[in-house]
Formats: structure tokens, C-alpha cells, sequence
């Protein structure tokens, strides 16, 4: 393998161990990887990867792929989808059963009180960071504020704010 898939490898088998509550919690280390340790790419490009992987149809962890298929074509592609889900699965599959089994222990309700708001904060600070990576005009700041409150405030599905973004884009307001 050359240098890039080994370095997709590592980065994405430790992010995956690092993805309590999701591939959206390590965003901020997954986008300073990716642009400030390896370089790879400025992160305009990381932010846009980002929103297409959002926008297309499946599980959050697209992210790694197409992030891998920049760096290093359909090879990176794999290998970044394969090291973003493996290591966490096969955590996940062995922590199952003790995490079931234990179920009514004290520690593991604290345990669980802990990691839902840190989860939460992690998710929050991704937010952040790619809200900093794209908001560069009052535009598209008013996109990203017309698109967190009508997340939080309706019923708007998000394929249409996409869609609405979308367009907004088209028109030059991005």
C-alpha cells in the first residue's frame, strides 16, 4: 500500500474507535487531520466533501469515503470505509453483551449519564467547525442561520433545506 492508504488506514481505524455517538463526533479531529496534519486539502474542500457526503443518501460515515476517494482514488475510498467501520464494530459486537449483561449496575447508568451530553458537545463542536470552514460572507451566514433554525423550530425535512441551499448556491447567494 502506499503511504496515503496507510495513513487513511491509521487515521480512520483511530477515529472510529473515537466515534461515540457517531462519525459527527470526530469531525473537528477527522477535518484538522485531514487538512492540518496530513494536508491533504484546504478546508473549504474538507467542509464541501463534508456537505456532499451529507447530502447523499446513507450513513454518516460517507464522510470517510469520499474524504478516502480524494486522497487516493477508489483505493482510499476503501480503505478509509473499511478502517472507519471495522475497529468500531468489532468493539461494538464485544461490548454488546457485557454492556446488556450489566444493564442494571449503578456505574453503567453513570457511565451512560456522562456520555450522552459529551456525545452531544462533540457533535455540537463539529457543527462549529465546519460552520467557521463555510460561512464566509453574510449570505452564507444567514443560509446557516435559516438552516439551524428551521432544523430546530419545524418540521422542515432536510432534504429540502439542502435542496433550498442548493439553490440559494445557484444564485450566487453562496
Amino acid at each position: 500500500m502506499t503511504d496515503d492508504l496507510w495513513a487513511l488506514a491509521r487515521l480512520y481505524a483511530q477515529l472510529s474507535l473515537l466515534a461515540v455517538g457517531g462519525v459527527q463526533s470526530v469531525i473537528p479531529e477527522m477535518q484538522r487531520q485531514v487538512v492540518d496534519v496530513q494536508g491533504w486539502m484546504p478546508a473549504s474542500a474538507f467542509a464541501a466533501l463534508f456537505a456532499l457526503a451529507q447530502a447523499a443518501p446513507g450513513p454518516n460515515l460517507l464522510v470517510a469515503t469520499v474524504v478516502g476517494a480524494r486522497v487516493a482514488g477508489y483505493p482510499g475510498a476503501a480503505v478509509a470505509t473499511v478502517s472507519m467501520l471495522l475497529p468500531s464494530s468489532v468493539l461494538i459486537l464485544l461490548a454488546t453483551s457485557a454492556w446488556h449483561r450489566f444493564r442494571d449496575h449503578a456505574w453503567r447508568r453513570r457511565m451512560q449519564a456522562g456520555l450522552v451530553p459529551m456525545t452531544a458537545g462533540l457533535v455540537i463542536a463539529a457543527a462549529v467547525l465546519l460552520v467557521r470552514s463555510t460561512t464566509v460572507g453574510v449570505a452564507t451566514a444567514a443560509i446557516v442561520a435559516a438552516a439551524a433554525f428551521l432544523l430546530v423550530r419545524t418540521r422542515a425535512h432536510p432534504v429540502l433545506l439542502l435542496a433550498a441551499g442548493t439553490c440559494a448556491g445557484i444564485l450566487g447567494a453562496g
